[in-house]
């Protein structure tokens, strides 16, 4: 088992930053891709950007390419999204996702998920 659980989320105005983090504890994270997701008002959960074990390969949606980046820190069981430029079609609540091993973009295909923070981004 994995335990998840994201902070960061905030209301800003279009064209700031935040930055969301996902603390992990349980199993041994470093085992673990991490991907993040957001899901809108009346719309499906999407992928939004995942990160290998080592950190060393990362993966995009396209509409957040060149905006956001994701990062971790397994020393502190820590992945990050820093969001840049954000704009008000990015509100939705982000949340963050683990599976074993391989990095993957599909909601299926990840097990362990937190609870979500919300991201409100105003014109």
């Amino acid at each position: 088992q994995v335990q998840l659980v994201e902070s960061g989320g905030g209301l800003v105005q279009a064209g700031e930053s935040l930055r969301l983090s996902c603390a992990a504890s349980g199993r041994t994270f470093s085992n673990y891709a991490v991907g993040w997701f957001r899901q809108a008002p009346g719309k499906e959960r999407e992928f939004v950007a995942a990160i290998s074990r080592s950190g060393s390969s990362t993966n995009y949606a396209d509409s957040v390419k060149g905006r956001f980046t994701i990062s971790r820190d397994n020393a502190k069981n820590t992945v990050y999204l820093q969001m840049n430029f954000l704009r008000p079609e990015d509100t939705a609540v982000y949340y963050c996702a683990a599976r074993w091993l391989v990095l993957r973009t599909t909601v299926g295909e990840y097990d362990y998920w937190g609870q979500g923070t919300q991201v409100t981004v105003s014109s």
